[in-house]
């Protein structure tokens, strides 16, 4: 749970198997709670859990703020597919509010749309018409 908590808090989002994701969930509710006290007990209880100074500095200085007036219901669990190999169930469990902000209706980030490919023969180029061809045609 260590492991899983600590990417949870670095990079906000993680997917991992159902089971694991819903008993991530009280672990890292209990750490943004510490987070929000703001005192050094609540950093040293925390950075027994966290072994990572980076995501205990994220979890303090940024995820504390962040959730400063909720009282609860930090992350969120989002059912996935079956994993390949063994077919267990994957969730993808996030912080709540880690999302980027809804774009405007009319406005599309640039490299958003996708292009089509046009293929082309053997050659790589369009095929010219051979003199025979050509006048055949005529």
């Amino acid at each position: 749970m260590r492991n899983l908590v600590t990417s949870l808090f670095l990079y906000e989002k993680i997917i991992t198997t159902a089971a694991k994701a819903k008993e991530l969930r009280g672990v890292a509710e209990k750490m943004v709670t510490l987070a929000k006290r703001e005192d050094l007990h609540a950093r040293r209880q925390a950075a027994e859990v966290l072994k990572d100074d980076k995501a205990l500095k994220k979890l303090f200085d940024t995820i504390g703020a962040r959730y400063r007036d909720r009282n609860g219901g930090y992350t969120r669990i989002t059912k996935l597919d079956y994993r390949m190999g063994d077919g267990a169930p994957l969730a993808a469990i996030e912080l709540v509010g880690a999302e980027p902000a809804p774009e405007a209706k009319g406005e599309k980030a640039a490299g958003t749309g996708r292009r089509r490919r046009r293929r082309r023969g053997k050659g790589g180029a369009p095929a010219e018409k051979t003199p025979a061809a050509a006048a055949s045609e005529a």
